[in-house]
């Protein structure tokens, strides 16, 4: 066989060939997820927990299982602490041959337990056969499954979403007082500023990131199907369920679910998931409104050297990041959203269909943080053009069609709506039209001359205040 085809792939090489683009073009963008929530990241929080597990049941009292010495306590942290890539391509090398990934965990144990050194051997070759004592696969997979999605939540995405977040809210700051053109069902409108319409998606993000932070992680630690039936036979005094309880709570940081069948109901991660979802829609709300002020020329951006915007036009400086942000956010939330209908759902007393569905949570994550980032690029590149956006404002004295006939009302003026309608519907007008349809308005003179002072872009309301208070 030629060497060529025998060696290892490279990482470039394994990159183009990558199926998914987080695997590939996108692989450096997510390398923070991937000790969380890759293949082997999943076996490392197993081997957590089942050591946790085992520990624990070592400080329980039994007379079959004595309290480990410190050295092995420490022996048995140094082996979760150090789990590699060598170790979880052991485990798998093991699971070929039992067709039972978390049993492949298991019998790993047992040949670490063997290596270990002489003043701790004894005590853990005694203990073996209390690894996995009692549990069935998914006390230690959904117990794994927390540990890893509550770090992403915590050590990842919520800090992606909050630099977002801040960056919104600066954004409202320096923007509060620049008057701009509203355009609701795309056509003219009552005036806002810049500030406030980044300030309207920073009140949303904000709500939106306290539900995700608010979600409880659970967990079960009761085996075949929820009713500590294995325990129980086996020591039937012992209180499993307080005892469990304190090993996912008080060792493993997470909240007891005591009501599970085999499977903990994931009710948990489909709130978790649909959680991310809204977050998602909020900034796709905001990609794409973005997207529209650049093609408007609110804004211009950033220009990095050597960047192309388009193969054959020279002149392009295209909100690439924008698109690329909302073409990930609907990749993860298509995958968020079918995970949130389907894990909650189980055959009886389970079936494995959430098992292999729950794989896939590191992709719909991945896509989240790409868009994430995408996004606050975006964002970085953008530098305000405020003399295309008062010249839009000054083009467009129909808006104020709303005050001219807001005060009219207020003073008894009939059919102020319809007589409005039939000088700008459609049509637009002119400041001297304007002008000269205020000044035959029988109302008081103070009141006509606020409103032939009035300009589009003094007809704010309150939004700079607000954008300004935005926190």
């Amino acid at each position: 066989m030629d060497s060529s085809t025998s060696a290892p792939p490279t990482s470039s090489a394994f990159a183009l060939n990558a199926l998914s683009p987080l695997d590939g073009r996108y692989a450096s963008r997510v390398d923070r997820l991937r000790p969380l929530l890759s293949e082997a990241g999943f076996m490392r929080h197993r081997v957590q927990v089942e050591v946790a597990w085992l520990v624990a049941l070592a400080s329980a009292g039994f007379a079959e299982l004595p309290s480990f010495t410190s050295v092995a306590r420490d022996w048995l942290a140094e082996l979760v602490a150090r789990f590699d890539e060598r170790d979880a391509e052991r485990i798998k090398a093991i699971e070929a041959v039992t067709n039972h990934d978390v049993k492949a965990v298991e019998y790993w144990l047992k040949e670490r337990f063997a290596t270990a050194p002489a003043a701790a051997a004894r005590e853990l070759a005694a203990a073996s056969e209390f690894i996995h004592f009692a549990c069935t696969s998914e006390d230690i997979n959904n117990t794994s499954h927390g540990l890893m999605f509550k770090a992403a939540r915590d050590d990842v995405l919520l800090p992606a979403l909050r630099i977002v977040h801040a960056r919104l809210i600066e954004l409202a700051h320096a923007h509060a007082g620049v008057a701009m053109m509203s355009r609701t069902h795309g056509q003219t409108a009552s005036p806002t500023t810049m500030g406030k319409e980044f300030a309207n998606v920073a009140a949303r993000l904000g709500r939106a990131l306290s539900r995700i932070e608010r979600v409880e992680v659970l967990a079960k630690m009761n085996g075949a199907v929820g009713n500590f039936n294995a325990h129980r036979i086996a020591y039937p005094d012992f209180d499993w369920q307080g005892f469990a309880e304190r090993v996912v709570e008080d060792d493993l940081g997470l909240v007891f679910n005591p009501y599970t069948i085999q499977i903990e109901p994931h009710d948990w991660m489909a709130e978790l998931f649909d959680a991310f979802a809204r977050a998602n829609a909020i900034l796709l709300d905001l990609d794409r409104d973005v997207w529209g002020y650049i093609s408007l020329g609110y804004f211009g951006q950033k220009i990095k050297a050597g960047e192309i915007g388009s193969s054959t036009m020279p002149h392009k400086v295209n909100p690439i990041d924008f698109e690329n942000s909302e073409g990930n956010l609907g990749l993860a939330n298509a995958l968020l959203r079918h995970l949130s209908e389907k894990l909650p759902i189980s055959r009886w007393q389970r079936d494995l269909t959430d098992s292999t569905v729950l794989r896939n949570v590191g992709v719909a994550f991945g896509y989240c943080l790409v868009a994430y980032e995408s996004c606050l690029k975006g964002l970085n590149k953008l530098e305000l053009q405020p003399a295309r956006i008062a010249a839009d404002l000054d083009d467009a004295w129909e808006v104020l069609a709303e005050p001219v006939q807001t005060v009219m009302r207020r003073h008894g003026v009939e059919n102020p709506y319809e007589q409005l309608k039939a000088l700008t519907r459609g049509t637009g007008i002119t400041r001297e039209a304007l002008h000269a349809f205020v000044a035959t308005l029988a109302i008081p003179t103070e009141e006509r001359e606020r409103l032939l002072a009035l300009t589009p872009a003094g007809y704010i309301g309150d939004a700079a205040s607000l954008a300004a208070r935005i926190v």
